[in-house]
């Protein structure tokens, strides 16, 4: 799996950290202790600032037009409300930008985790870092206490994610992304009208939107109560082989050709990467050890982690990018993750009948 950690030519490092385990790639630096968030920016080669620039551009033919509208010799003209974002430490471009377009400085990423819960005192970062020339910064911090399942022995750890970008695409995304340890499957789920996510535009409030923190501990505090509630229940209630498969393809159906073909059993009407992806998160949901504990075995907890755990565990992307992009960003594997979760709270409700494809 191929990588897009930025190359510090100036300093000889990726900027990449992690705690206690090899980074991404055996790139970057590997800190024994989780550090406070000015070591956290300095450890992940963050510690960088980005400005708006002017832009010009070349007058034609050694003509060019003032800013007053007076045609002079040669020169550069200056284009209005556009700039450039750039990093002051290696003079790197990353894109073009508007004039309401705020800049949101590595540092304010960091404070905006400090704020959580007031100095940082709980928080604790364990990765961070810049991909491509710096223009895309990430930061996963572990936030207090856990999800408990079963006898407390199945623990989830809650962290928070935030990405942000300087090249003016995308927006301020800040996540909650519970993971479950004992497979590292990273259990998304929306419960009724709230989302995991929030997204925060690069505004001139942009900032202010930021130090509002609280908010997004208030949902992490709120999803993960209701969390532990629905998993524990799902421990409790049994499911079949033939109908974990059976919702493993409801929850990977991707049309409704599909859909038709499964329910009148056509197997040949089936695509063979479809068969094959079915077939290969079964086979994790029967012979996966983390499938085997009394919390997943023969459970719906079970079912729902065999396709967060295909994505996690099995499936293989073209870069860790892509992989991010799809199980905390949004992508196929949140959105299928998402289904496997409705499906699941349905069977649990009004049992195998939510399964029925005939």
């Amino acid at each position: 799996m191929a990588h897009n950690l930025n190359y510090n030519e100036g300093t000889g490092k990726y900027s990449f950290f992690s705690v206690q385990q090899k980074a991404w790639h055996n790139l970057g630096q590997v800190v024994e202790r989780y550090p406070t968030s000015a070591e956290a920016i300095k450890y992940a080669g963050l510690d960088f600032e980005v400005i708006k620039s002017p832009l010009y551009t070349r007058g034609g033919a050694g003509i060019s037009i003032g800013d007053d509208g007076e045609i002079k010799e040669g020169g550069n003209i200056l284009l209005p409300d556009n700039f450039a974002t750039m990093r002051t430490d290696t003079n790197t471009v990353f894109g073009v930008v508007g004039k309401d377009y705020q800049i949101v400085q590595n540092a304010d990423a960091f404070a905006f985790f400090d704020a959580i819960v007031g100095g940082g005192d709980g928080i604790l970062y364990e990765t961070a870092g810049a991909l491509g020339s710096g223009e895309r910064i990430f930061i996963t911090a572990k936030l207090p206490d856990y999800i408990r399942v079963g006898n407390g022995d199945d623990i989830t750890e809650k962290y928070i994610f935030l990405t942000t970008s300087h090249d003016g695409t995308g927006s301020i995304t800040a996540a909650f992304t519970p993971v479950r340890i004992v497979c590292q499957n990273t259990l998304n789920a929306a419960l009724g009208n709230m989302s995991n996510v929030v997204r925060i535009r690069h505004t001139s409030g942009a900032k202010q939107r930021l130090e509002n923190a609280h908010k997004v501990m208030g949902l992490a505090n709120q999803l993960s109560t209701q969390l532990e509630g629905i998993f524990n229940q799902w421990t409790q209630v049994r499911i079949c082989d033939a109908e974990v498969k059976k919702l493993i393809q409801l929850a990977f159906c991707p049309n409704k050709e599909t859909l038709d073909a499964l329910k009148k059993g056509a197997e040949d009407e089936l695509s063979t990467v479809f068969k094959n992806t079915v077939e290969d998160a079964f086979a994790y949901a029967m012979m996966s050890d983390t499938q085997q504990l009394n919390t997943t075995k023969g459970t719906v907890f079970g079912a729902y982690n065999a396709v967060t755990g295909y994505y996690q565990n099995v499936r293989n992307y073209k870069d860790d990018e892509s992989k991010l992009q799809s199980i905390v960003m949004g992508g196929t594997a949140q959105a299928k993750a998402q289904r496997a979760f409705e499906l699941c709270k349905q069977f649990a409700k009004d049992g195998a009948d939510v399964l029925m494809l005939n």
